[in-house]
């Protein structure tokens, strides 16, 4: 998935392994569910590894249907 694909590239340009990342954020088994591409994930639990990233993920508009 792309948000695996950006966690995993930001993870590697800072040099660190999947383990001390999710040690830092501590969020070891999610983690690796996120880097694996796993479908349901909490997004506190994401944000958190975002967050030593320096981004965050926000609320995502649908192009169709959406009732705001």
């Amino acid at each position: 998935s792309k948000l695996s694909d950006f966690v995993k590239e930001k993870r590697k340009k800072l040099g660190l392994t999947q383990p001390q990342l999710a040690e830092r954020a501590g969020l070891i088994e999610i983690y690796r569910e996120l880097e694996q591409g796993r479908k349901s994930l909490q997004m506190d639990k994401v944000n958190q590894v975002l967050f030593l990233l320096g981004h965050e993920l926000g609320r995502i508009k649908k192009s169709f249907g959406d009732d705001e």
